[in-house]
């Protein structure tokens, strides 16, 4: 069998080499474009089994090749490479009919591994790509978590399956469903978000299924509910592990059957809607509780999104409060205030209990509330300045230890282990140290080392 060909796209010289070496050593016949004008001009003479290209270079961009290459060879396998890791690009990409999406810096096996299974895919009986999504919408962030939620919104919203989103409260799943159904073929039908947990029961039914004229004391009149109000588009469900257990068969009918009654209605109606559904509960807890059923949890959970922690994504902080800051400036007519260095610092350790919703609420207070034009740690609210720096958890330090380690494997390094150790060490070193006043026999008693060791440690580190 043939060799299968692949297409290098991009106008930086050391990508393409790195991953020529990479993809030729991996048994593939790789070729190299500076630019898409080239590439466009090589296909006549036949098309590669898999392109990867850059989306912002000279020339064509890699959104317009693809556009080109979804024309003259429908089913070519496109890996889309960029540096500017959003959910526009991660969208353009998937929109254009991309195969995937390959946020830089990558890891060069990863990536060999992603076009291994393009080619695999390009020769096999069906061929084809993911199916693509629409739109756009306002999630903010380029830190690993965010980049692999841009990702899995990128390939669900183009499909008909039903979502499950989890996470914390206040971290944002409203803003996940709009995205999936934005970039989903959905996007010129309704988008109907209800909350579950914030009806009463006795109204909910109503609510979902609507009811007609005289179903009930006060139904003057016949309602339209949620599922016909979204038909054709999506309904959001959220804090979905709140809903009752006899309307979570009612759910599981339309799910199965895509078709319901009203209350007090005789005659079913037919509807065409896409169920995402969110929690910040754990569904499965509640299914051997005998609070929800399994069957419908199934259902559900067909693809899930887990929408990462404020603490998970430290590094967004600042890029997000200063978004916050704008956006309480203008629903307030008042000039943006920007975050002094050290407020920022301060707010970048915080633990965020509210996620995302309370980073946003504390923006708005501060654009109100802070004299200057520049916020200082004196403008933040007593409850999160206190009089000493935030306490720390161990469950947050360890957050933080995951959020590094998804940052240095994004960036590409190897040997994390042996980084993590090293820093480790000499944070321990350091801080025993300071705590003893240099007294090493104090800081080994403290560190449960001997003295000798400290001493060799020391000199490791060059710490003596």
């Amino acid at each position: 069998m043939t060799r299968a060909k692949v297409w290098i796209v991009d106008d930086d010289r050391s990508i393409r080499w790195v991953l020529e070496q990479a993809l030729t050593e991996a048994g593939l016949d790789v070729t190299c474009f500076p630019d898409g004008a080239a590439a466009l001009d090589a296909l006549p003479a036949g098309p590669p089994d898999v392109l990867l290209t850059d989306i912002r270079m000279p020339g064509p961009s890699g959104v317009e090749l693809l556009a080109h290459l979804a024309r003259e060879t429908p089913g070519l396998p496109v890996i889309v490479m960029t540096a500017y890791t959003d959910l526009e690009n991660a969208a353009a990409a998937y929109q254009g009919g991309a195969f995937d999406f390959l946020p830089k810096p990558f890891d060069i096996d990863d990536a060999t591994r992603l076009v291994l299974r393009a080619c695999h895919q390009a020769r096999g009986p069906n061929g084809g790509h993911d199916p693509p999504p629409g739109p756009t919408m306002g999630l903010i962030g380029d830190s690993a978590p965010m980049r692999e939620l841009y990702r899995s919104i990128g390939r669900l919203a183009g499909s008909r399956l039903a979502v499950l989103i989890t996470g914390e409260t206040g971290t944002g799943k409203e803003l996940v469903a709009r995205a999936l159904h934005d970039h989903s073929p959905r996007t010129r039908a309704p988008f109907i978000a209800l909350n579950t947990a914030a009806i009463p029961q006795d109204l909910l039914e109503s609510e979902l299924f609507g009811h007609e004229r005289g179903a009930f004391t006060g139904a003057h009149v016949r309602r339209v509910g949620r599922f016909e109000q979204a038909d054709h588009g999506t309904l959001f469900l959220d804090e979905i592990g709140d809903m009752p257990v006899s309307l979570q068969t009612r759910l599981l009918r339309v799910l199965a059957e895509g078709e319901f009654f009203s209350v007090g209605g005789q005659t079913p109606h037919r509807v065409d809607v896409r169920i995402v559904a969110a929690t910040h509960q754990d569904l499965s807890a509640k299914v051997t509780a005998g609070l929800f059923r399994e069957d419908l949890l199934y259902r559900l959970n067909v693809a899930r999104i887990q929408v990462p922690s404020l603490r998970e994504h430290r590094s967004d902080i600042p890029t997000l409060a200063r978004q916050f800051l704008a956006d309480a400036a203008r629903e307030a007519g008042l000039a943006a205030k920007t975050l002094s260095a050290e407020a920022g610092r301060f707010l970048g350790g915080l633990a965020w209990p509210g996620n995302v919703r309370q980073l946003r609420n504390v923006c708005r207070w501060l654009t109100v509330m802070a004299a200057g034009d520049e916020i200082i740690m004196d403008d933040l609210p007593r409850e999160l300045r206190g009089d000493a720096a935030p306490p720390r958890t161990d469950a947050d330090w360890e957050d933080r230890v995951r959020s590094w380690v998804r940052e240095r494997i994004a960036a590409g390094d190897r040997d994390l282990m042996q980084q993590a150790d090293e820093r480790l060490e000499r944070v321990l070193l350091e801080e025993a140290l300071r705590h003893t006043g240099g007294h090493r026999q104090k800081a080994a008693r403290l560190l449960g080392l001997g003295r000798n060791t400290l001493t060799r440690k020391l000199k490791a580190h060059h710490m003596e």
